[in-house]
């Protein structure tokens, strides 16, 4: 049994960048015990947490899930309220994590760590599922498939749908069954049937004892499985790349201007570069104003630099002084192209649904704008992944709207580029983070 489907055979090939994953699932899969597990066997832990732990246990197996449950409500109730971020380092890679609440009511929270995450560990707690329908050999193959839970299915689609690159299976609590090796291979079989007709690319596909330590740091050795541990496979995956290549674009987070007392110095534009490159020499127009310049100088961390690309923070000075403040946008000449209606996937986390005519704050980049849904064309449903017809959305439904913007905005598809295409949207009246819009196209 291949833990890593799609993907050529050979050894895993390791990735020494950071890498940034999340842990979802739905609630009380193990989530946090996970995470605890990871930190524990790659002693991650300080002396004095340790020690707290063991004092709480007395003498009892230590709860790992308290390493990342550490408001107080969240251990009243046993449950991950708020996203908890934990830093641990093997020989070859660093990580952080962010353990995402299971609960349907904070999904939002989800898809918060969701949308700055390299890969993504959905969890799925064997025991919760049927699995034994899928070896039963009374009912015909397309029958045996094991339900899934929804919060899997939603999680996983969040997921996909905010362009995470690697979305690993982990199929925990494997010690709480009889038959392993069936269960296995019965739930293994409906997550990659889901992930197929959904259009999710599985990085892996992995059985794990969060609670025993099976599977996670180091492989498992059992006949029926020949893959690798989870540790082994999160040190292989790749991080997020935006294009390097092409057009540049970069949203204005921040202007300095500095003054050393002789004359006056040009104004520096930071941002985080969400696609392409720029040096000393390029062409650059601004928006909205439309005005063009060409770049003087490049900084990095207040440094004079050759070049700067993706992923980067950097500060552009340009050949002469134009109106720019936070919220603008600076990008190759004559390649943004500002609409104010447009066509988007939109993931709803209030409990006021959204409907058609209801005006909206989005954030696009750092720019605010006044916002309103003129359609609902449509919402997922997550159990059968067809579309179907819609006049709202409730809190945690997928839906395809058209948004009509107060003034144009230079949008991107969000397949191409996730900061172009990215918005938040944010109720004027509670101030609560609504939704997330993941453009499609102009409409």
């Amino acid at each position: 049994m291949n833990a890593v489907p799609n993907q050529a055979t050979g050894p895993l090939v390791p990735d020494h960048r950071a890498l940034r994953f999340l842990t979802a699932g739905s609630v009380d899969d193990g989530k946090s015990t996970l995470i605890g597990r990871l930190l524990y066997d790659s002693r991650a832990i300080l002396a004095d947490q340790l020690d707290t732990l063991e004092k709480r246990a007395a003498g009892a197996p230590i709860d790992l899930s308290l390493l990342t449950d550490g408001l107080e409500a969240e251990r009243e109730q046993g449950i991950t309220i708020d996203v908890a971020y934990r830093y641990f380092a093997t020989k070859s890679r660093k990580f952080i994590i962010a353990d995402a609440p299971g609960h349907e009511q904070y999904t939002r929270n989800m898809v918060t760590a969701a949308a700055g995450s390299d890969a993504a560990v959905v969890l799925v707690d064997i025991t919760k599922l049927d699995w034994a329908r899928g070896t039963d050999p009374l009912l015909a193959p397309a029958d045996r498939l094991v339900d899934l839970l929804p919060q899997t299915r939603r999680h996983s689609l969040l997921a996909h749908l905010l362009r995470v690159p690697s979305i690993v299976f982990a199929i925990n609590k494997l010690d709480a069954v009889a038959d392993p090796a069936q269960a296995y291979a019965a739930v293994r079989e409906a997550l990659l049937a889901f992930a197929k007709e959904a259009g999710i690319e599985v990085a892996g596909v992995i059985p794990v004892s969060a609670l025993r330590g099976d599977n996670v740091t180091q492989p498992l050795d059992v006949p029926w499985y020949r893959g690798p541990s989870l540790l082994q496979l999160l040190e292989c995956l790749p991080t997020a790349q935006e294009r390097k290549a092409g057009d540049l674009l970069i949203p204005v987070q921040y202007v300095a201007k500095d003054s050393d007392g002789v004359g006056d110095k040009p104004r520096t534009l930071w941002g985080r570069i969400a696609h392409g490159s720029v040096k000393a020499g390029d062409a650059v127009q601004l928006f909205p104003s439309g005005q063009t310049a060409v770049v003087a100088a490049v900084r990095i961390a207040g440094s004079v630099v050759g070049q700067a690309e993706a992923g980067q923070s950097a500060g552009l000075e340009l050949d002469r002084q134009l109106d720019v403040s936070r919220g603008d946008w600076i990008a190759t000449p004559n390649t943004l192209h500002p609409t104010n209606r447009f066509s988007a996937t939109l993931a709803w986390l209030d409990t006021e649904p959204a409907v058609v005519g209801r005006k909206y704050q989005l954030r696009h980049g750092n720019r605010w704008v006044q916002a309103r849904i003129t359609a609902i064309e449509s919402r997922l449903d997550i159990h059968t992944l067809a579309p179907i017809d819609a006049h709202e959305l409730a809190v945690n439904e997928i839906g395809r709207v058209v948004v009509e913007t107060q003034q144009p905005l230079p949008i991107e598809a969000y397949e191409t580029n996730r900061v172009g295409g990215a918005m938040i949207v944010v109720d004027p009246a509670s101030n609560r983070t609504s939704g997330a819009l993941l453009v499609k196209a102009a409409a």
